[in-house]
């Protein structure tokens, strides 16, 4: 008996879209119809108001990752989710409003448009949620790989089922190509009807078995997923994949392999110029706050310099607003970790609202750094690290940044381990930078140092 289709996340998706689409289109409807006084509505203005409304909203959507099925599926994160980003959307669209039509309103259907809107979204995605509990959404996975990869099994069943991710899949089987008994095999030969997800991990995919390259084409034809352990992992986790994996090293040779595309450094030396100007500013009026707080909070010298490793290996200076102690580093170097104790009172303030980063705007104006980027280490923790992976310096590849894929995708790193899993989402943002991504970076990292959270 086949088991029951079940629906992928793109049809999930999908699904939550069409929703929200609809309230959305509903609300602007009122704004339009109802909330903007007649004699300011004309056919142009109608157009221009749904066609800012609907763009605005998916803008905001994607940049936030309301569309994050792990986010949706928990009951809590889910409401407040959805108001804050639908009042986020309609503030946008009513200051739009003002601002370009200078239009004025009947005051109890603008109500309704800016309290309501944010309530229907909420409820419908709560319902969303809830819908989704009853049907299953889990997908059956068997895993295939070969004697290179037996060492992680374990871990790798890990990565699949999501210990720190929801990822909507479950290992249901594992086949290994080497040293297969006749009982494993038949178990194969019928998975195709039990599974929703074949997922390889493989030396060399040449060397796929006939009989089983011959149940994966059919799994294929009957609208089954089969993807490469590394493919799953990229898409999942938004990362490559880097410790032991058998096609790492090819997805490292891929990160160089790109059409050149000049839109993406127009828009890098954007954000570059404006956001030095805006935080330069924000530099200089600090200055003279940090010194009189260190004077009697942080006595020592107001800035802290220290080499790190930037584009193509070379070292340049960073400069931050010291933070700790004089002498932190008299036993030798170490990363700073959340509860550290070198870290003085007022440098925990600094450090609560990323003030203690503004200084290296002086690095990005040399042209040593970048905003967007992977942040830079120091030379002695990228010596040991790139003897635990040899291509650790890829991540090297472009300049250095402020703030990064890995910053808002990763918590704060403690120690190598963090460094390391930090580098599979440098890995990931080199090879599919764009702009998207580096719109998605930049709100979060603004929303980060607005509400003081971790990163």
């Amino acid at each position: 008996m086949p088991r029951p289709s079940v629906l992928n996340s793109v049809e999930r998706k999908f699904i939550l879209l069409v929703g929200d689409l609809i309230i959305v289109l509903a609300s602007l409807n009122v704004l339009v119809n109802n909330a903007i006084d007649a004699k300011y509505i004309l056919m142009g203005l109608k157009v221009v108001v749904f066609s800012f409304g609907v763009a605005s909203y998916l803008i905001l959507a994607y940049i936030l990752e309301f569309y994050n099925l792990e986010k949706v599926s928990k009951r809590r994160y889910v409401f407040s989710q959805s108001l804050y980003i639908s009042a986020m959307y309609v503030f946008i669209v009513f200051i739009f409003l003002v601002i370009v039509y200078d239009v004025s309103f009947w005051r109890m259907p603008l109500l309704y448009f800016l309290l309501l809107t944010p309530l229907e979204i909420g409820l419908w995605r709560l319902f969303f949620r809830n819908i989704f509990r009853i049907i299953p959404v889990t997908k059956n996975v068997l895993y295939i790989y070969d004697e290179q990869a037996a060492g992680l099994l374990k871990d790798d069943i890990a990565v699949i089922n999501g210990e720190e991710l929801k990822t909507f899949y479950r290992v249901k089987l594992t086949y290994p190509l080497e040293q297969i008994d006749y009982i494993k095999k038949k178990l194969f030969m019928s998975a195709v009807d039990k599974i929703d997800v074949f997922i390889i991990n493989m030396q060399s995919y040449n060397d796929i078995p006939k009989d089983v390259e011959k149940v994966l084409l059919r799994a294929i034809l009957l609208g089954k997923e089969v993807v490469t352990f590394t493919s799953f992992y990229e898409d999942v986790y938004q990362a490559l994949p880097i410790r032991s994996r058998n096609d790492s090293f090819y997805e490292i040779l891929q990160l160089r392999n790109r059409k050149i595309r000049y839109l993406g450094r127009i828009f890098t030396f954007g954000v570059n110029f404006i956001l030095s100007l805006f935080a330069g500013l924000v530099f200089i009026v600090c200055i003279p706050f940090v010194w009189f707080g260190n004077l009697f909070f942080n006595r020592g010298p107001l800035f802290y310099t220290q080499k790190r490793v930037g584009f193509h290996g070379k070292e340049f200076s960073i400069y931050k607003f010291r933070s700790m102690v004089v002498d932190a580093e008299k036993s030798g170097a170490a990363m700073a970790t959340t509860n550290d104790a070198r870290i003085t009172p007022f440098g925990k303030i600094l450090r609560l609202f990323r003030i203690d980063e503004l200084p290296q705007i002086i690095s990005v104006i040399k042209g040593d750094m970048q905003f967007i980027g992977p942040r830079p280490e120091r030379k002695v923790f990228v010596d040991q690290l790139n003897e635990m992976i040899p291509y650790y310096s890829a991540r090297h590849l472009i300049k250095p940044g402020i703030t990064g894929w890995a910053q808002v995708k990763y918590k704060y790193g403690e120690n190598l381990e963090d460094s390391i899993r930090k580098l599979e989402y440098d890995l990931y943002y080199i090879k599919n930078k764009s702009i998207t991504i580096d719109l998605r970076i930049i709100f979060k990292t603004v929303t980060t140092v607005l509400f003081s959270r971790g990163v």
